[in-house]
């Protein structure tokens, strides 16, 4: 006789099930050591950035020119001084505020415009799509390094202007991303069956289409905050973002460009921070494109 009894499923499959989709994207990046790699170097970097002024052994300001260019190990100076005889550890905590801040800003201010106008061009799609698009296209005429310092020459040099660039740098490839996500999901039979049931364009997008769209959008825009970084750190050592005296880890390297035969460890040191910093947030990006990735 045979028997008809149902394939009972195991708990793991049931679990997996229970999760959903974000749920499951959740226990994959949990499982991946280079997102603790990750996590670990961004949060103590948001540490640095959120309490340098108090963890700093040293004043980042107090100068001494009887103290300047020494070596890293120095007593007192575990990392050195500056051209101006400035305690580098301190700097470089401190410095950590504007330079994550330099760094992540203008990433957020472009996911925000980016994602409205790529959803919007991509759900309305037609003539509006391609009047949208032909314009941002025009963006990509120029590499991102140029129309960064080309954007901040134009407006002159400081941390507002320097933000405002490179935000209009970020923009369009954010609104290409966010584009062609709503493009595919546009098409999908639960967008198609919303609209059949009377439901209007703000409410399809905002109950349909923002949830499937959003996390692509926020990991792409997660791997543009290293790019910010470097961009950022370039208009400072080309003296287009933060002004002196502020502890900044691009301005840092422009003013010790000159002690680079004199004392090299000591004028790499920002760019190690800024390399650092790079890596960690390439790694938390790519942690969560595999998780989301993952089929």
């Amino acid at each position: 006789m045979t028997s008809l009894a149902t394939p009972i499923a195991s708990p793991k499959s049931l679990t997996t099930k229970s999760r959903g989709y974000w749920g499951n994207v959740g226990a994959r990046v949990l499982r991946d050591p280079g997102f603790w790699v990750a996590s670990a170097l961004v949060l103590t970097l948001l540490a640095m950035a959120l309490f340098g002024p108090w963890i700093a052994p040293a004043d980042p300001q107090a100068s001494s020119m009887l103290s300047r260019l020494k070596p890293v190990g120095t007593e007192g100076h575990p990392l050195g001084t500056d051209e101006l005889g400035r305690d580098m550890l301190s700097r470089l905590i401190v410095g950590a505020r504007l330079s994550l801040f330099m760094g992540i800003t203008p990433v957020i201010l472009a996911f925000c415009i980016g994602s409205a106008i790529g959803i919007l061009a991509g759900y309305a799609g037609g003539i509006t799509n391609t009047a949208i698009m032909r314009t941002i296209d025009v963006f990509y005429a120029f590499p991102s390094v140029l129309l960064a310092i080309a954007l901040s020459g134009a407006l002159g040099a400081g941390i507002g202007n320097a933000l405002l660039s490179l935000t209009i740098v970020f923009i369009p490839p954010i609104a290409r991303v966010a584009e062609s996500v709503t493009t595919q999901v546009r098409g999908r039979d639960y967008v198609e069956a919303a609209r059949a049931s009377g439901a209007g364009a703000f409410t399809i997008v905002r109950v349909h289409v923002l949830g499937n769209v959003l996390g692509p959008i926020f990991v792409y825009a997660t791997s543009l905050i290293a790019v910010s970084m470097i961009l950022a750190s370039g208009l400072s050592f080309l003296g287009l973002g933060v002004k002196p005296p502020e502890p900044e880890w691009g301005l840092m390297l422009n003013t010790l460009r000159t002690a680079i035969y004199v004392q090299p460890w000591v004028a790499a040191l920002p760019g190690v921070m800024i390399f650092i910093t790079s890596i960690a947030f390439n790694l938390l990006s790519d942690a969560l494109r595999a998780a989301m990735d993952n089929k």
